[in-house]
């Protein structure tokens, strides 16, 4: 009789979940399963692209002394090769045909050249040469950036094939911008370590920093190896891009919705690149309380990660449309009264002032994480409407490529403008060198997320232009 109830049991929760399953299926929404799934990896690579994109500098000029300029050229070299190597990634990804799939592919062959390249950039020989040890830091960074796109581009990808509703996407791609961020709360806690082991000195640092990247590297394998096994993709859209690349790109060129968020996209990270190389400057030069580093970048990242269940059900309300472009008033008026930073007397009022307003950024971020690559998923559709064609990784490697070309920019131009100011690493900066520090910080993001977000005014893309594109695409897809 036990036997017979907990079989019985098992079969009505078995049914249920099928019953559930077929339930979302039919409303078009993605299931938990494969929503967690999905967003799994983030996790890891949100860690991983912030420890590298807030510390690496910050490590390379205060331990490994090498001039905050010839790193900048570093990151900005990276940043060429990215010309090569995302869009190669995006088109062959597209064409990749199998029974495992398109992205999965790719990201699964990720895995070792992730570690390995990550763990290289927090492993530096101690008895290297001045000259050897930016060749070094030149391999490993340019490196990391490189396999990470074997991972990213084809798993950005991947989401916008997961859900062709409207509204769906910004569930799909607000859960995994809350996973990413995650990940990047979880970094904090390294950054205090690292923090910590920096007044132990530079043998602490370098051995704390390489058993980080050990562990980071993984869990960031266990959970691509995750997502690789649970997640399933479209048959349908194998085999569906161009033989001629050279064609397929300009098709984005010439997608009128494309080019607008390639413009936006550039200057919207132009703004934002310098913003995360420069935090830890900003709360140990300006603020004058670096160890609170961590503290300034968790009043961000909470909001941003916690703040998605909002911006979804707003997002259905006001539109896709209008909440991004409030994200980005909202993000560029956050940063730009941070200006007042160095004019403030006190430790203590500064320290409020840059946490207040990192938690209204961070509400900013939340709803542009959610709407913005929900809203590049939308225009990968219309493409599809106008060529019959399926290249997400066509697309996603355009804007993941002019997001770094605009990171590159900042960096190199970050690295030139800390050395012409006077930097001194380790030392109390001047208030010219302050003031310098954080005019890059505050009034710069704010000029550019203000232009970004009168250009993005002119998107037509809307709800209701959306629905007409479906309607033609699925009546298309029912007559095959």
């Amino acid at each position: 009789l036990r036997h017979w109830r907990c079989t019985t049991r098992r079969r009505w929760v078995d049914h249920q979940k099928r019953v559930n399953t077929t339930l979302e299926q039919r409303r078009g929404r993605v299931p938990w399963g494969t929503v967690f799934a999905y967003g799994a990896p983030t996790v890891g690579a949100g860690y991983m692209y912030l420890l590298v994109g807030l510390y690496v500098m910050k490590f390379s000029t205060d331990v490994l002394l090498i001039a905050p300029a010839v790193m900048g050229v570093i990151f900005s070299i990276s940043r060429v090769w990215d010309a090569i190597s995302d869009p190669l990634v995006g088109y062959l990804s597209d064409r990749t045909v199998g029974s495992f799939g398109r992205r999965r592919t790719w990201m699964a062959a990720s895995v070792i050249p992730i570690g390995a390249a990550f763990v290289m950039v927090f492993s530096p020989p101690a008895n290297l040469s001045a000259a050897a040890l930016i060749g070094w830091m030149a391999v490993a960074v340019i490196g990391f950036y490189s396999v990470m796109t074997v991972f990213f581009v084809p798993h950005l990808s991947l989401g916008a094939e997961l859900s062709d509703d409207y509204h769906e996407r910004s569930r799909l791609f607000g859960i995994r911008h809350a996973f990413y961020t995650f990940g990047s709360i979880l970094c904090l806690a390294s950054f205090q370590i690292l923090i910590w082991a920096e007044d132990q000195g530079e043998a602490a640092v370098r051995q704390t920093a390489l058993e980080l990247a050990i562990v980071a590297t993984v869990v960031m394998a266990f959970l691509i190896g995750f997502a690789v096994i649970r997640l399933r993709e479209r048959v349908d859209f194998q085999g569906r891009v161009s033989e001629r690349p050279f064609r397929a790109f300009a098709d984005v060129v010439r997608n009128p919705h494309a080019r607008l968020l390639i413009i936006v996209t550039f200057i919207e990270n132009v703004g934002s690149a310098a913003i995360g190389v420069l935090t830890l400057y900003v709360a140990q030069y300006v603020v004058g309380a670096g160890s609170m580093a961590p503290l300034i970048i968790l009043s961000y990242m909470i909001p941003s990660a916690f703040s998605v269940p909002l911006w979804i059900p707003l997002s259905r309300r006001y539109g896709k449309k209008r909440l991004w472009f409030f994200s980005m008033l909202l993000t560029g008026a956050s940063f730009g009264g941070m200006f007042v930073l160095p004019f403030l007397d006190t430790v203590d009022a500064r320290l409020i002032t840059i946490i207040v307003l990192a938690v209204f950024a961070g509400f900013a971020a939340g709803c542009g994480g959610t709407i913005s690559t929900s809203i590049q998923g939308d225009v990968i559709d219309y493409d599809e409407y106008v060529t019959g064609e399926r290249k997400e990784g066509t697309y996603f490697a355009a804007w993941n490529f002019v997001y770094k070309c605009a990171m590159g920019a900042m960096l190199m131009l970050t690295g030139f403008v800390l050395q012409a100011a006077g930097f001194v690493p380790n030392e109390v900066q001047s208030m010219q060198t302050q003031i310098a520090i954080v005019s890059l910080y505050s009034l710069f993001p704010l000029v550019c997320y203000a232009i970004g977000a009168m250009l993005f005014r002119r998107f037509k893309l809307n709800e209701q232009a959306y629905a007409e594109i479906r309607s033609v695409l699925d009546a298309r897809r029912a007559s095959v």
